[in-house]
């Protein structure tokens, strides 16, 4: 039985590894992909909840004409916190969820390129989530919208805002060092035989997102710092009367905040295109047009920003050409959508919910790709930009595309994470009502933004006769939170069950089903040798002269073959040797847990800001000298 390894004596001493690997406290101290991926997904799935109850808030208020429900100052921090928290806190860190848990395990890997650079980077994301909330008791919570347009985000004199800088600049680190950390092992720790173009789609919608976050980055980065100097130190950068420009912001801003679209929803496309083939049992249709499809919505991505600033007064020759990228960029998504039609053509389908939520995904992204091209139109924008319109454009984009394809990952990869097959039955019910709840609550913003509906605004008079959409729109918002707890009980029901560990329940193509479900703490037993795109596969089935599929020989049915497979190559009770795996360590907590503490140093001026950073320096200093294992 192939065991982790662990030498006979540790050394004592402050930097003596701790080596437990289960228990409460082995979660403070873990380096396992897996486990980060595990905290990663509940901790953003934890924020969902908390913006998703932001918005029955929101809806509530916005239900009739003339409420009082919420005052105005309240309103403005809830719209502006829902959005920094399905932005950053739930779509972007549910994504690395899947990354984390799902990208070693698919290119054949046991762990990342830097396992504690890993720990580091959840603990950052995690104390960044807290930090910004904790703003509710110390002051007051942004109210400047989560995109913080200057000069309004440096002038309020609540602390809010500044506590929007710094949390998102500490965000900015977790999300810098997981993309470098996840691009890397991408690059270099794929199995023997896995060229680029036998890498899965996700994993190379894995690599363009770490790519678009490592260039991106840095740029809103520039923008938080300038914007804190601001509201702490003096500085002009944004202030027009001393020589700033607040569009100079917007520039900084959308420069990475359309990329970021990108970075958002790219992850639910890799997923859709794993899922669509395993239940269409046929290969994908045109691998190499997703790929370079994905490849070019990234490089383009970075060309379009200034669409969210037709508005602005960038002039005919700037709109111009920001118009035309935009509708450039339409191209090769629509190249996607055909690709993912061609897969589900004459193919033999099964409408299991992974299924059933990949092709919500398709069409709810669509006519939100559709509303978007809309805006390409510069004068077409001018009448939109500040109405319900873009409100429901951009849901649309983020919730039907990114929200619905990060469920259909969770159904799909939920037996493999944790053992269980999650109901198929909640599953149906938990789609049908999220559609249903989805489109009742953002379809009728189309018609409420093109009635003149202002967004950000708290209540609305009766004569403007928009009463009957927005009480359609704030039933359907009260559907969807319906239907996540739904899911919420089928998720807590599946552990009432005994683990399944069949390696791969749904005869899948992919090398993370080639392992036990869930997987040991090494992944594989041997690495495997991959021979061809969708390896798994190809080792299950063989094809006939006429081109019948059949299983493979030696298994005598595809279930079987996985399973011998997952016992080559993953399965507890192989091989009799052992493997090391990289330590747990204390220090990626540690030194994560620094940055809060010189942030409220910062916002209250207290002596706070150098023990943050001796907090920090401690973390790193101790995670440099600390044994290399024990």
């Amino acid at each position: 039985m192939a065991s982790v390894s662990v030498p006979a004596e540790r050394p004592g001493g402050l930097l003596r590894r701790p080596h437990a690997t289960t228990g409460f406290w082995s979660w403070f101290t873990t380096v396992d992909h897996k486990k980060i991926g595990i905290l990663y997904g509940i901790t953003a799935f934890g924020f969902f909840l908390i913006g998703g109850s932001e918005a029955l808030l929101i809806r509530v208020q916005l239900a009739r004409p003339d409420q009082t429900f919420l005052e105005p100052a309240v309103y403005n921090e809830l719209f502006t916190m829902h959005g920094i928290t399905m932005v950053f806190l739930v779509v972007m860190p549910l994504s690395a969820a899947f990354f984390n848990y799902l990208l070693p395990l698919m290119i054949g890997a046991r762990d990342v390129v830097f396992p504690r650079l890993n720990a580091f980077s959840y603990w950052a994301f995690l104390f960044a989530g807290l930090f910004i909330y904790s703003s509710w008791f110390l002051g007051g919570a942004p109210n400047g919208g989560w995109f913080g347009y200057a000069p309004n985000s440096v002038t309020d004199p609540s602390r809010g805002m500044t506590f929007y800088a710094i949390g998102l600049l500490i965000a900015g680190i977790a999300s810098t060092v997981s993309a470098v950390n996840l691009a890397v092992t991408i690059l270099n720790m794929r199995a023997p035989g896995m060229t680029l173009f036998r890498m899965p789609v996700f994993v190379w919608m894995g690599l363009v997102v770490q790519l678009l976050l490592a260039f991106s980055l840095p740029v809103i980065t520039i923008g938080l710092v300038e914007l804190l100097f601001d509201r702490l130190f003096g500085t002009h950068f944004f202030d027009v009367a001393a020589g700033g420009s607040p569009v100079l912001w917007q520039h900084l801003f959308w420069l990475f905040g359309h990329p970021e679209v990108y970075i958002l929803v790219l992850p639910a496309m890799g997923i859709v295109s794993e899922i669509l083939p395993v239940f269409a049992r046929k290969p994908l249709f045109g691998y190499q047009f997703v790929v370079f499809s994905g490849i070019a919505i990234g490089f383009i991505g970075f060309g379009v920003w200034a669409h969210h600033m037709f508005a602005v007064g960038l002039g005919p020759v700037a709109n111009t050409a920001f118009a035309v990228s935009t509708m450039i960029i339409a191209i090769p998504t629509g190249v996607k959508i055909f690709n993912w039609l061609g897969t589900l053509w004459n193919g033999d389908l099964r409408f299991a919910t992974p299924m059933l939520f990949s092709i919500g995904f398709i069409a709810m992204f669509v006519i939100g790709g559709l509303s978007g091209v809309t805006h390409a139109v510069v004068p077409s924008d001018y009448q939109q930009t500040d109405t319900y319109y873009i409100v429901a454009h951009f849901h649309y984009v983020l919730f039907g595309g990114a929200i619905f394809g990060l469920f259909a990952g969770i159904y799909y990869w939920w037996p493999k994470v944790f053992g269980r097959m999650l109901s198929e039955t909640g599953g149906k019910l938990n789609f049908w009502l999220m559609l249903i709840g989805f489109n009742m609550t953002f379809g009728p913003m189309h018609i409420l933004g093109l009635q003149g509906m202002p967004r950000r605004i708290q209540s609305y008079p009766a004569s403007l006769g928009l009463s009957f959409w927005n009480m359609v729109s704030s039933i359907g918002a009260f559907v969807i939170a319906t239907s996540v707890l739904v899911f919420l009980v089928n998720a807590i029901a599946s552990f009432r069950k005994p683990k399944q560990m069949e390696a791969d329940p749904w005869d899948a193509r992919t090398l993370e089903w080639a392992t036990s479900s869930p997987p040991p703490e090494y992944n594989f037993e041997e690495i495997p040798v991959v021979h061809s795109l969708d390896d798994l596969w190809h080792r299950k089935y063989a094809e006939t002269e006429g081109g019948r599929v059949v299983p493979v020989a030696a298994g005598g049915s595809g279930e079987a073959a996985a399973v011998e497979h997952a016992g080559e190559h993953g399965a507890e009770g192989g091989g009799g040797h052992a493997i090391h795996m990289p330590s747990p360590s204390y220090f990626p907590l540690i030194a994560a847990a620094g940055f809060p503490v010189a942030g409220y140093g910062l916002i209250f001026g207290v002596p706070a800001v150098a023990l943050g950073l001796v907090i920090s320096l401690v973390g790193f200093f101790g995670w440099a000298l600390e044994p290399s294992a024990e």
